[in-house]
Order: C-alpha cells, then sequence, then structure tokens
C-alpha cells in the first residue's frame, strides 16, 4: 500500500487538537444540542420535554458526574416543570431552560465563598496535591495571573522529594518574569519554605505562593510533610490541586485532604484534555470546597476563574458578557484622544495598532470568545486559536515598521495605494510579503468606515446608546457583519444574533468599556479570527 508520507502534519495536529480541545465544550455542545432540539419542536409537550431531558442526563453521564447527582438533578426539574399545573400563557421554552441553568448551577456550586488576598499585605499560598497533577505549573499560573492585575508576587519551591521540580519552578518563573526561592543543597522542605516566605515578607510581597512535595498516592509521609511545611508558614489559604482525569473520583481525594489539612480552596486542572471534567467539578462541589481557578490548557494564560453562574452560562453558549466588561474595565485603558477622534469619524493605523494591544491584554482568545454569547472556542480550535494570535502578532508587526507619518494618518490607506513603494518598504522591514501589508491595509480601510459610521450616530458615545436611532444602529451592526467571518455570524444566529450581542453588550456597560468600542471591539475579534483564515491561506501562497 502506498503511504502519503508528504501529507504535512500540522494538517494532522491540528485536527487532533480540534478534537481534544476542551472536552468539557463537548459536554455543553450535548447539553446545547438537547435545547435547540426541544425549541425546534412546533409544540413543547410532555414528550418533547422527557427528550431533552434524557439527552441532558446521558450527556452528564457520559462527563463522569456521579448518577446520584444526575438522578437528583432530573428529579428536581421533572418537580419544577409541571405541564398540568402551567398558566396557559407561560413561555415553556424558557421556563425550562431556566430551570435546567439553575440546576446545572447547583451541580457545581459548593455554597461556599472562597478566602480572597488582601491587598497592602503579604498573603501566603501553599500548594498541595498528589504528584502529576500540575501543581508546579499551576503555582506559575496563579503567580502570573496576580501579576497581571497588579499585586506583587513570589514563588516558593519546597519540594525537594521530585528531581527536577525546582529547575521546573525556576524555568517557569524566569520566563514570567516572576521572582522566586528555592535551593539545590538543602534537603529540608520546611527550611526552604520557611526561609522563603521569610524573605519575601521582608521585602513586602504581596502574594508568596509556596510549591510543596506531591506523591504518587496519598501516603502518610505526604501528609506529614505538608503539616510541617502548614505549621512552619502559617499560610493564608491552602490550595489543593487536582487533575481532572480522574472524574467523579475527585470526591473520595478531595475529602481525604480535607481531612488531614485545613484546605480552603481547589484548583482543577486538565480541563481541557479529559471527558471527565463535568465529572471531576460536581465531585469537588459535592465536599463543599470552593473551586476557585480551572486550568484549561498548558500556556501560562491558561487559567479561568472559577465561578458558578457564568461558568455554566459559557457552557450552554450563553457567553459572560459581565465578565467580559469587567475583563476590559481591569485594563484601566485610558482612551479619551482616541474616543474624541472615533466621535469625528477619525480612525488611524496608531488607533488599530492600540486595539490590536488591548486585544492581547485580554487574554487568551478562546477565553474571550466563550464570553461572547452565541461563539465558543471551538469554533476555532485550538490550532486555530494559536493561528489567530500568531497573525495578530504579525500583523502588528507590520505595523511596527510602518512610520510615525504613517501610523498617525487620517489617510493612511490612500497613503500606501498612492505611493506603493511604501508597501515594499514595510514588507521588507517586516519580512512578509507585500501581499500581507496589503491585507492589513483592506482590515484597516473597513474598520476605519466603520468609524465613519459611529463617528455620526447622535447619542452613541454620550451613555445614550438606548436613544440612537435604530435604523442608524442597523447600518453599523450591517457593516460589522460584513467584516465578521461568516462561520462565526452564523454561530452567533446571524444578524438577529449579532444585534442581540449589542444590545447585552450595552446592558453590561460594553460601550463603556474599550474607549467607549465595546461594540467595535467585538467584531474586532471576529475580524481578526476571519483574518487569520484569511492570511493563512494567503500565506502558503506568497513568499516568505
Amino acid at each position: 500500500t502506498h503511504t502519503h508520507t508528504h501529507r504535512p502534519t500540522a494538517h494532522r495536529e491540528r485536527v487532533q487538537q480540534t478534537q481534544a480541545n476542551m472536552v468539557l465544550g463537548d459536554l455543553g455542545r450535548k447539553i446545547t444540542s438537547a435545547l435547540r432540539n426541544m425549541s425546534n419542536a412546533t409544540i413543547i409537550d410532555e414528550e418533547v420535554f422527557e427528550a431533552m431531558l434524557k439527552e441532558v442526563v446521558t450527556a452528564l453521564i457520559e462527563s463522569d458526574v456521579n448518577i446520584k447527582l444526575v438522578m437528583a438533578l432530573r428529579t428536581n426539574i421533572r418537580k419544577k416543570i409541571d405541564f398540568d399545573a402551567m398558566a396557559a400563557g407561560v413561555n415553556k421554552r424558557e421556563l425550562i431552560q431556566r430551570t435546567l441553568f439553575a440546576e446545572l448551577c447547583r451541580l457545581v456550586d459548593p455554597e461556599v465563598t472562597a478566602w480572597t488576598p488582601t491587598k497592602g499585605q503579604s498573603n501566603v499560598i501553599m500548594f498541595v496535591g498528589l504528584q502529576g497533577s500540575g501543581k508546579t505549573t499551576t503555582c506559575t499560573k496563579l503567580a502570573y495571573y496576580y501579576q497581571r492585575k497588579g499585586w506583587k508576587t513570589a514563588l516558593v519551591c519546597a519540594d525537594t522529594f521530585r528531581a527536577g521540580a525546582f529547575d521546573q519552578l525556576k524555568q517557569n518563573a524566569t520566563k514570567a518574569r516572576i521572582p522566586f526561592y528555592g535551593s539545590y543543597t538543602e534537603v529540608d522542605p520546611v527550611v526552604i519554605a520557611a526561609d522563603g516566605v521569610d524573605k519575601f515578607k521582608e521585602e513586602n510581597f504581596e502574594i508568596i505562593i509556596v510549591d510543596t512535595s506531591g506523591r504518587h498516592k496519598q501516603e502518610d509521609s505526604l501528609f506529614e510533610e505538608m503539616l510541617q511545611v502548614s505549621n512552619a508558614v502559617q499560610p493564608d489559604n491552602v490550595v489543593f490541586v487536582m487533575d481532572a482525569s480522574i472524574g467523579q473520583a475527585c470526591e473520595a481525594q478531595a475529602r481525604a485532604f480535607k481531612e488531614k489539612v485545613d484546605v480552603g480552596a481547589v484548583i482543577i486542572t486538565k480541563l481541557d484534555g479529559h471527558a471527565r471534567g463535568g465529572g471531576a467539578l460536581s465531585a469537588v462541589a459535592a465536599t463543599h470546597s470552593p473551586i476557585i481557578f480551572i486550568g484549561t490548557g498548558e500556556h501560562i494564560d491558561d487559567l479561568e476563574q472559577f465561578q458558578t453562574r457564568p461558568f455554566v452560562s459559557k457552557l450552554l453558549g450563553m457567553g459572560d458578557l459581565a465578565g467580559l466588561v469587567q475583563r476590559v474595565n481591569e485594563m484601566n485603558i485610558d482612551e479619551k484622544a482616541m474616543l474624541e477622534r472615533v466621535q469625528h469619524g477619525q480612525f488611524t493605523l496608531r488607533d488599530m495598532y492600540e486595539q490590536f494591544m488591548n486585544i492581547q491584554k485580554l487574554g487568551p482568545f478562546g477565553q474571550i470568545m466563550n464570553m461572547i454569547p452565541g461563539l465558543s472556542s471551538d469554533l476555532l480550535g485550538k490550532a486555530g486559536e494559536q493561528e489567530t494570535a500568531a497573525r495578530l502578532k504579525r500583523c502588528m508587526t507590520i505595523m511596527d515598521s510602518m512610520c510615525n507619518s504613517e501610523l498617525d494618518s487620517p489617510i493612511g490607506q490612500k497613503l500606501f495605494r498612492n505611493q506603493k513603494t511604501r508597501v515594499t518598504r514595510v514588507a521588507r522591514g517586516a519580512g512578509v510579503h507585500p501581499m500581507e501589508v496589503e491585507a492589513l491595509l483592506m482590515q484597516y480601510k473597513k474598520f476605519a468606515e466603520l468609524v465613519k459610521k459611529m463617528g455620526g450616530v447622535k447619542n452613541l458615545f454620550n451613555g445614550n446608546a438606548d436613544r440612537v436611532n435604530p435604523q442608524q444602529m442597523q447600518k453599523i451592526n450591517a457593516s460589522m457583519a460584513k467584516m465578521m467571518d461568516p462561520r462565526m455570524l452564523q454561530q452567533m444566529g446571524g444578524m438577529s444574533g449579532l444585534q442581540n450581542v449589542m444590545k447585552k453588550m450595552q446592558g453590561a456597560g460594553g460601550m463603556g468599556g474599550l474607549g467607549g468600542l465595546g461594540g467595535m471591539d467585538m467584531s474586532e475579534l471576529a475580524g481578526m479570527a476571519g483574518m487569520a483564515g484569511k492570511a493563512g491561506s494567503k500565506r502558503g501562497k506568497g513568499k516568505r
């Protein structure tokens, strides 16, 4: 038989990554599909309802959720949806969706408030867990998370049991530029932990994360060492790191650790690659331990804060706009000058560059897409997400090769069109094909035209977006739709879906975010995803 050895491995990897991407998304897809099938029914009666419930129950059991919890969920939903007692005008579809949402929230809600660090003082966080659960990596992820939010963070490696643990932490911390402490010669983890914490407390660090040894199973020696380290550093919070791949077995593990050490919170890792994620989440919730973060990938920013309602909302494809707006507001972007130009319908290449920088600061592309109603990171897949991020960087590299007069010109695209030598110069400086510069300028032209339209709309930027002329708003939405990747627009539910998102953005205060360009940033994110795909295909044809 002839084998196609020349077939690029990149394609195979992309397919594998897309299949593995966010297996919890698999659970979300099945539940969303069950709800869609119900919504498509002409009349919603008991038969349609039971069929939907059966699909949801099957999806949860496949995700390794404890069967007792699933049966309880089914019983509770049946109790609340009584077709005989239902009033004539009730919207059954909405009532069933609301009930399912509430019950899924109950399933993963630990009903406990987690500890939060206090700004301006030293907060010691001790990590515990079994070997191989991703403890050392998660330490760096958490330190990086707080560092990005403006906290002074540091890491202490008190894992002397595993060879290479300090090297791993050192490498991760150096990459993320986080100060760290450890020792190659000291063998007593208690001494290292105490010295490291004292050192960073003296230097007024606000978040001090201590990484401790793990074992292959719950051995007495592990618990003993954990207690000694805990007594030495007196942590404000003990975080238990758990691997999602063991599914509902998480419950027994969480209980065992809780009995020995005062576990204050749980972080569940590897939720991106295991079908048992639902089981792990519900099992931990059953022990009433607050889940504070979930690990959704191997990169340093693949750590998401876990909040029950937004999590279930994203799982069902309903997005989390409030969370997105909060992220935008946390960035503290001062864009008064840019907003003024936008109000006058002006948008330069430098403005576009700044918007791209803001998109990068928001976090991983897949996380952002999950926050937009109707969209999910599955649309791009992990490979597509990486390609989009690479494309965004590439666009910025091209713009880095432009001079100030080009970046600040109000007629940027015309400037390049009239003098083709500029395109050649920029392409050479960025190390790309001139076609890529042309593609970027076309994208800029679309944005500039959209801004021109937005600038001419009364009340759009003065906090009275609800008073905007509906016809004008429709024109803006139509322009946005043209800029978007068609697959993305389809997943959002077409034009009406896009309009709903825009309304919700305004309701969540999104129009104030990113210099009053909340809506535009949504289209920009979507536009970038489309650009990544288009540019990727062009890149293959052009010279590098």
